[in-house]
């Protein structure tokens, strides 16, 4: 009987201990606890770059938007939590952006020239970043575990997108297709009278920045809205930035179908005036002293998916007490 009692005694002791343990607690904090998270995201997307925007001269960011061509960008991405403050983030998204001058309105300020230009495009958006969360709010929260937490974050990362613009041609007999702009060479890129200008890759580096806010419905799912801006590294993505070319050098650099659809895609004030009789060679066309960006604001669905080793699973493991038969 004596030797059951210290037993006994000798199994509270030890829960005693565990459940004082400063290394215990924080273990049942950082490690192996719901480190893992998936998700999926969906929402709509928009393009900041030379062309559309709003009255006046070209701005950053939401003010030069054009609501109706907003388009939809979707997703799915990993997350590692070594911590509950900090993650590591992998995610691809594919989407689409457009602009078009048609839709700027004028109202007689700066705007009235790209109303004037008349340039459009869209294109096919893919992207894959890494980008790292931080969690500023965890360390006042009361460590209870997840379910109905409210945790807003901010996050910056390094990406890669691939994109292809298109623009609208004409036909003779009236009907209209996209067609891509690359191969044309609309700005003289690769031509010998222009040496400055190269080709430019399709596939280029991003700058990723953002901020968010999670609500965890229980312990291992919540719902989110983050809004991120892509700061990227060229001003082709909407195949505008210089100016003007002759356009007869494009009967020495493309075929003769080529040639016909890159003299109306390089220059189309005509076809909202045919009045327009001004000269434009060597005018500006887009403006190559800031490269173009675009954002996007994604309401997220994402699971933890550790099950049982859940953060407040695992503590709850931790502060048990073992069950003798």
């Amino acid at each position: 009987m004596r030797t059951r009692v210290l037993h006994v005694r000798r199994i509270v002791l030890i829960c005693l201990l565990s459940i004082l343990s400063p290394h215990a607690f924080s273990q049942s904090l950082t490690a192996g606890n719901g480190k893992i998270e998936i998700g999926l995201g969906i929402g709509p997307s928009f393009f900041l770059g030379d062309l559309g925007g709003n009255e006046g001269k070209g701005k950053t960011f939401i003010k030069d938007i054009n609501l109706p061509l907003t388009k939809l960008m979707k997703g799915i991405y990993v997350n590692l939590y070594p911590a509950e403050w900090l993650g590591f983030r992998l995610a691809a998204n594919m989407g689409q952006l457009e602009g078009q001058d048609s839709l700027t309105t004028n109202k007689g300020g700066h705007e009235r020239f790209r109303k004037q230009r008349n340039l459009g495009f869209k294109s096919n958006i893919a992207e894959a970043y890494a980008a790292i969360e931080i969690y500023p709010t965890v360390f006042m929260e009361k460590y209870d575990g997840l379910a109905h937490k409210i945790r807003p974050y901010g996050l910056g990362g390094i990406g890669v997108f691939h994109f292809n613009p298109k623009g609208q041609y004409i036909e003779p007999n009236g009907n209209t297709k996209w067609v891509e702009l690359h191969p044309l060479r609309l700005e003289g890129q690769g031509m010998a009278e222009y040496p400055d200008r190269k080709e430019y890759s399709l596939t280029q580096l991003e700058m990723v920045m953002g901020g968010g806010v999670k609500y965890y419905l229980k312990e291992s799912m919540y719902v989110g809205f983050e809004i991120l801006h892509r700061k990227t590294f060229t001003d082709y993505v909407d195949d505008v930035s210089k100016e003007y070319i002759n356009p007869a050098l494009f009967n020495t650099y493309l075929t003769p179908e080529q040639a016909v659809m890159a003299r109306q895609l390089a220059y189309r004030e005509t076809l909202a005036n045919p009045s327009m009789n001004r000269p434009y060679i060597n005018k500006q066309r887009g403006d190559p002293k800031e490269n173009d960006a675009f954002f996007s604001g994604l309401l997220r669905f994402g699971w933890r998916i550790n099950g049982d080793n859940s953060p407040s699973g695992r503590a709850r493991k931790q502060l048990k007490c073992p069950v003798f038969y």
